[in-house]
């Protein structure tokens, strides 16, 4: 095994410098601000998709919508759970959730849906869920070993929207062929 890159009296008067940054040392490698911003953009997109979930749920008429709209119900807290934990890391580096309505739909990098019917509903659930994909693998590969943490975080919640997406790429699988559209 190889030995320490640091002695450990070095490490302890470290520990010590700079109290002020909590769990952020000096070993910290990643762009401190620009990471709390990128998990404030995360933070705005959980927010849309509980919102557009919320609204899903509650939403969903027809005779196929009570096992759609419970997926819906169930998606809506993940997600709920994900801005929770993005926030909760964002204070941990020293920044602030940015919770600000105004701009929420700037900041999301998926969009609100108003949709009526059903499909329309799971397919921008799903389009959303594979914008979410793409966005927390792209910045899970961007924070390397930079900030294992939060990196740790994008891979846990890439795996639950990769779940997400599976389920409604199956909701609308089993949806009877004239209610599907063509290429869902």
């Amino acid at each position: 095994m190889a030995d320490f890159l640091t002695d450990i009296n070095t490490l302890r008067e470290r520990a010590r410098a700079e109290m002020d940054k909590g769990p952020v040392t000096s070993a910290y490698g990643a762009d401190l601000e620009r990471v709390i911003q990128v998990c404030n953009e995360a933070l705005a997109t959980e927010i849309v998709c509980v919102l557009r979930y919320k609204r899903h749920y509650y939403t969903a008429t027809g005779i196929y919508s009570e096992p759609v709209a419970a997926e819906f119900l169930e998606h809506a807290a993940d997600e709920q759970q994900h801005a929770d934990k993005l926030a909760n890391r964002i204070v941990q580096l020293g920044g602030a959730p940015d919770f600000d309505p105004a701009r929420l739909s700037t900041r999301s990098h998926t969009e609100y849906d108003a949709s009526s019917d059903l499909v329309s509903m799971i397919e921008e659930d799903l389009v959303a869920e594979r914008i979410a994909i793409a966005s927390y693998m792209e910045i899970a590969q961007w924070i390397g070993d930079g900030d294992p943490t939060t990196r740790r975080l994008f891979e846990e919640l890439l795996a639950d929207e990769e779940d997400h997406a599976d389920d409604l790429h199956s909701l609308l699988e089993r949806l009877p062929k004239d209610l599907q559209r063509s290429g869902s």
